[in-house]
């Protein structure tokens, strides 16, 4: 499932306060760097270093339009968090369980 190096990103981007509140925005859909820096009261340096951590995770997607970036929420990278969480809480016994398990 990756390289704790590759899974510590998701957990780093999940532990900042102005990161959840970015995150918090962005669920109503996209939203431009301009709108995302205005109510977090974030210098453009302070929010980009933010949106990095947070593209870098894999939980947020971005695109350029012109000078504008442009970010969103990424299923793909929720879905990757969330499937991570479970493999690392899931004890062993229970996983070994899973995998054995017959469907009858």
């Amino acid at each position: 499932m990756g390289t704790h190096q590759e899974n510590a990103k998701v957990f780093k981007a999940l532990c900042d306060p102005k990161r959840l509140a970015i995150l918090e925005q962005l669920r109503s859909g996209e939203k431009c760097a301009c709108v995302l820096q205005e109510p977090m009261d974030l210098t453009q340096s302070g929010l980009s270093y933010h949106m990095k951590i947070l593209c870098d995770s894999g939980l947020v997607a971005s695109r350029q339009e012109g000078k504008w970036t442009h970010y969103r929420l990424s299923e793909a990278g929720r879905d990757k968090a969330v499937k991570l969480l479970l493999a690392i809480t899931t004890p062993d016994a229970v996983q070994e369980d899973r995998r054995f398990s017959c469907d009858t």
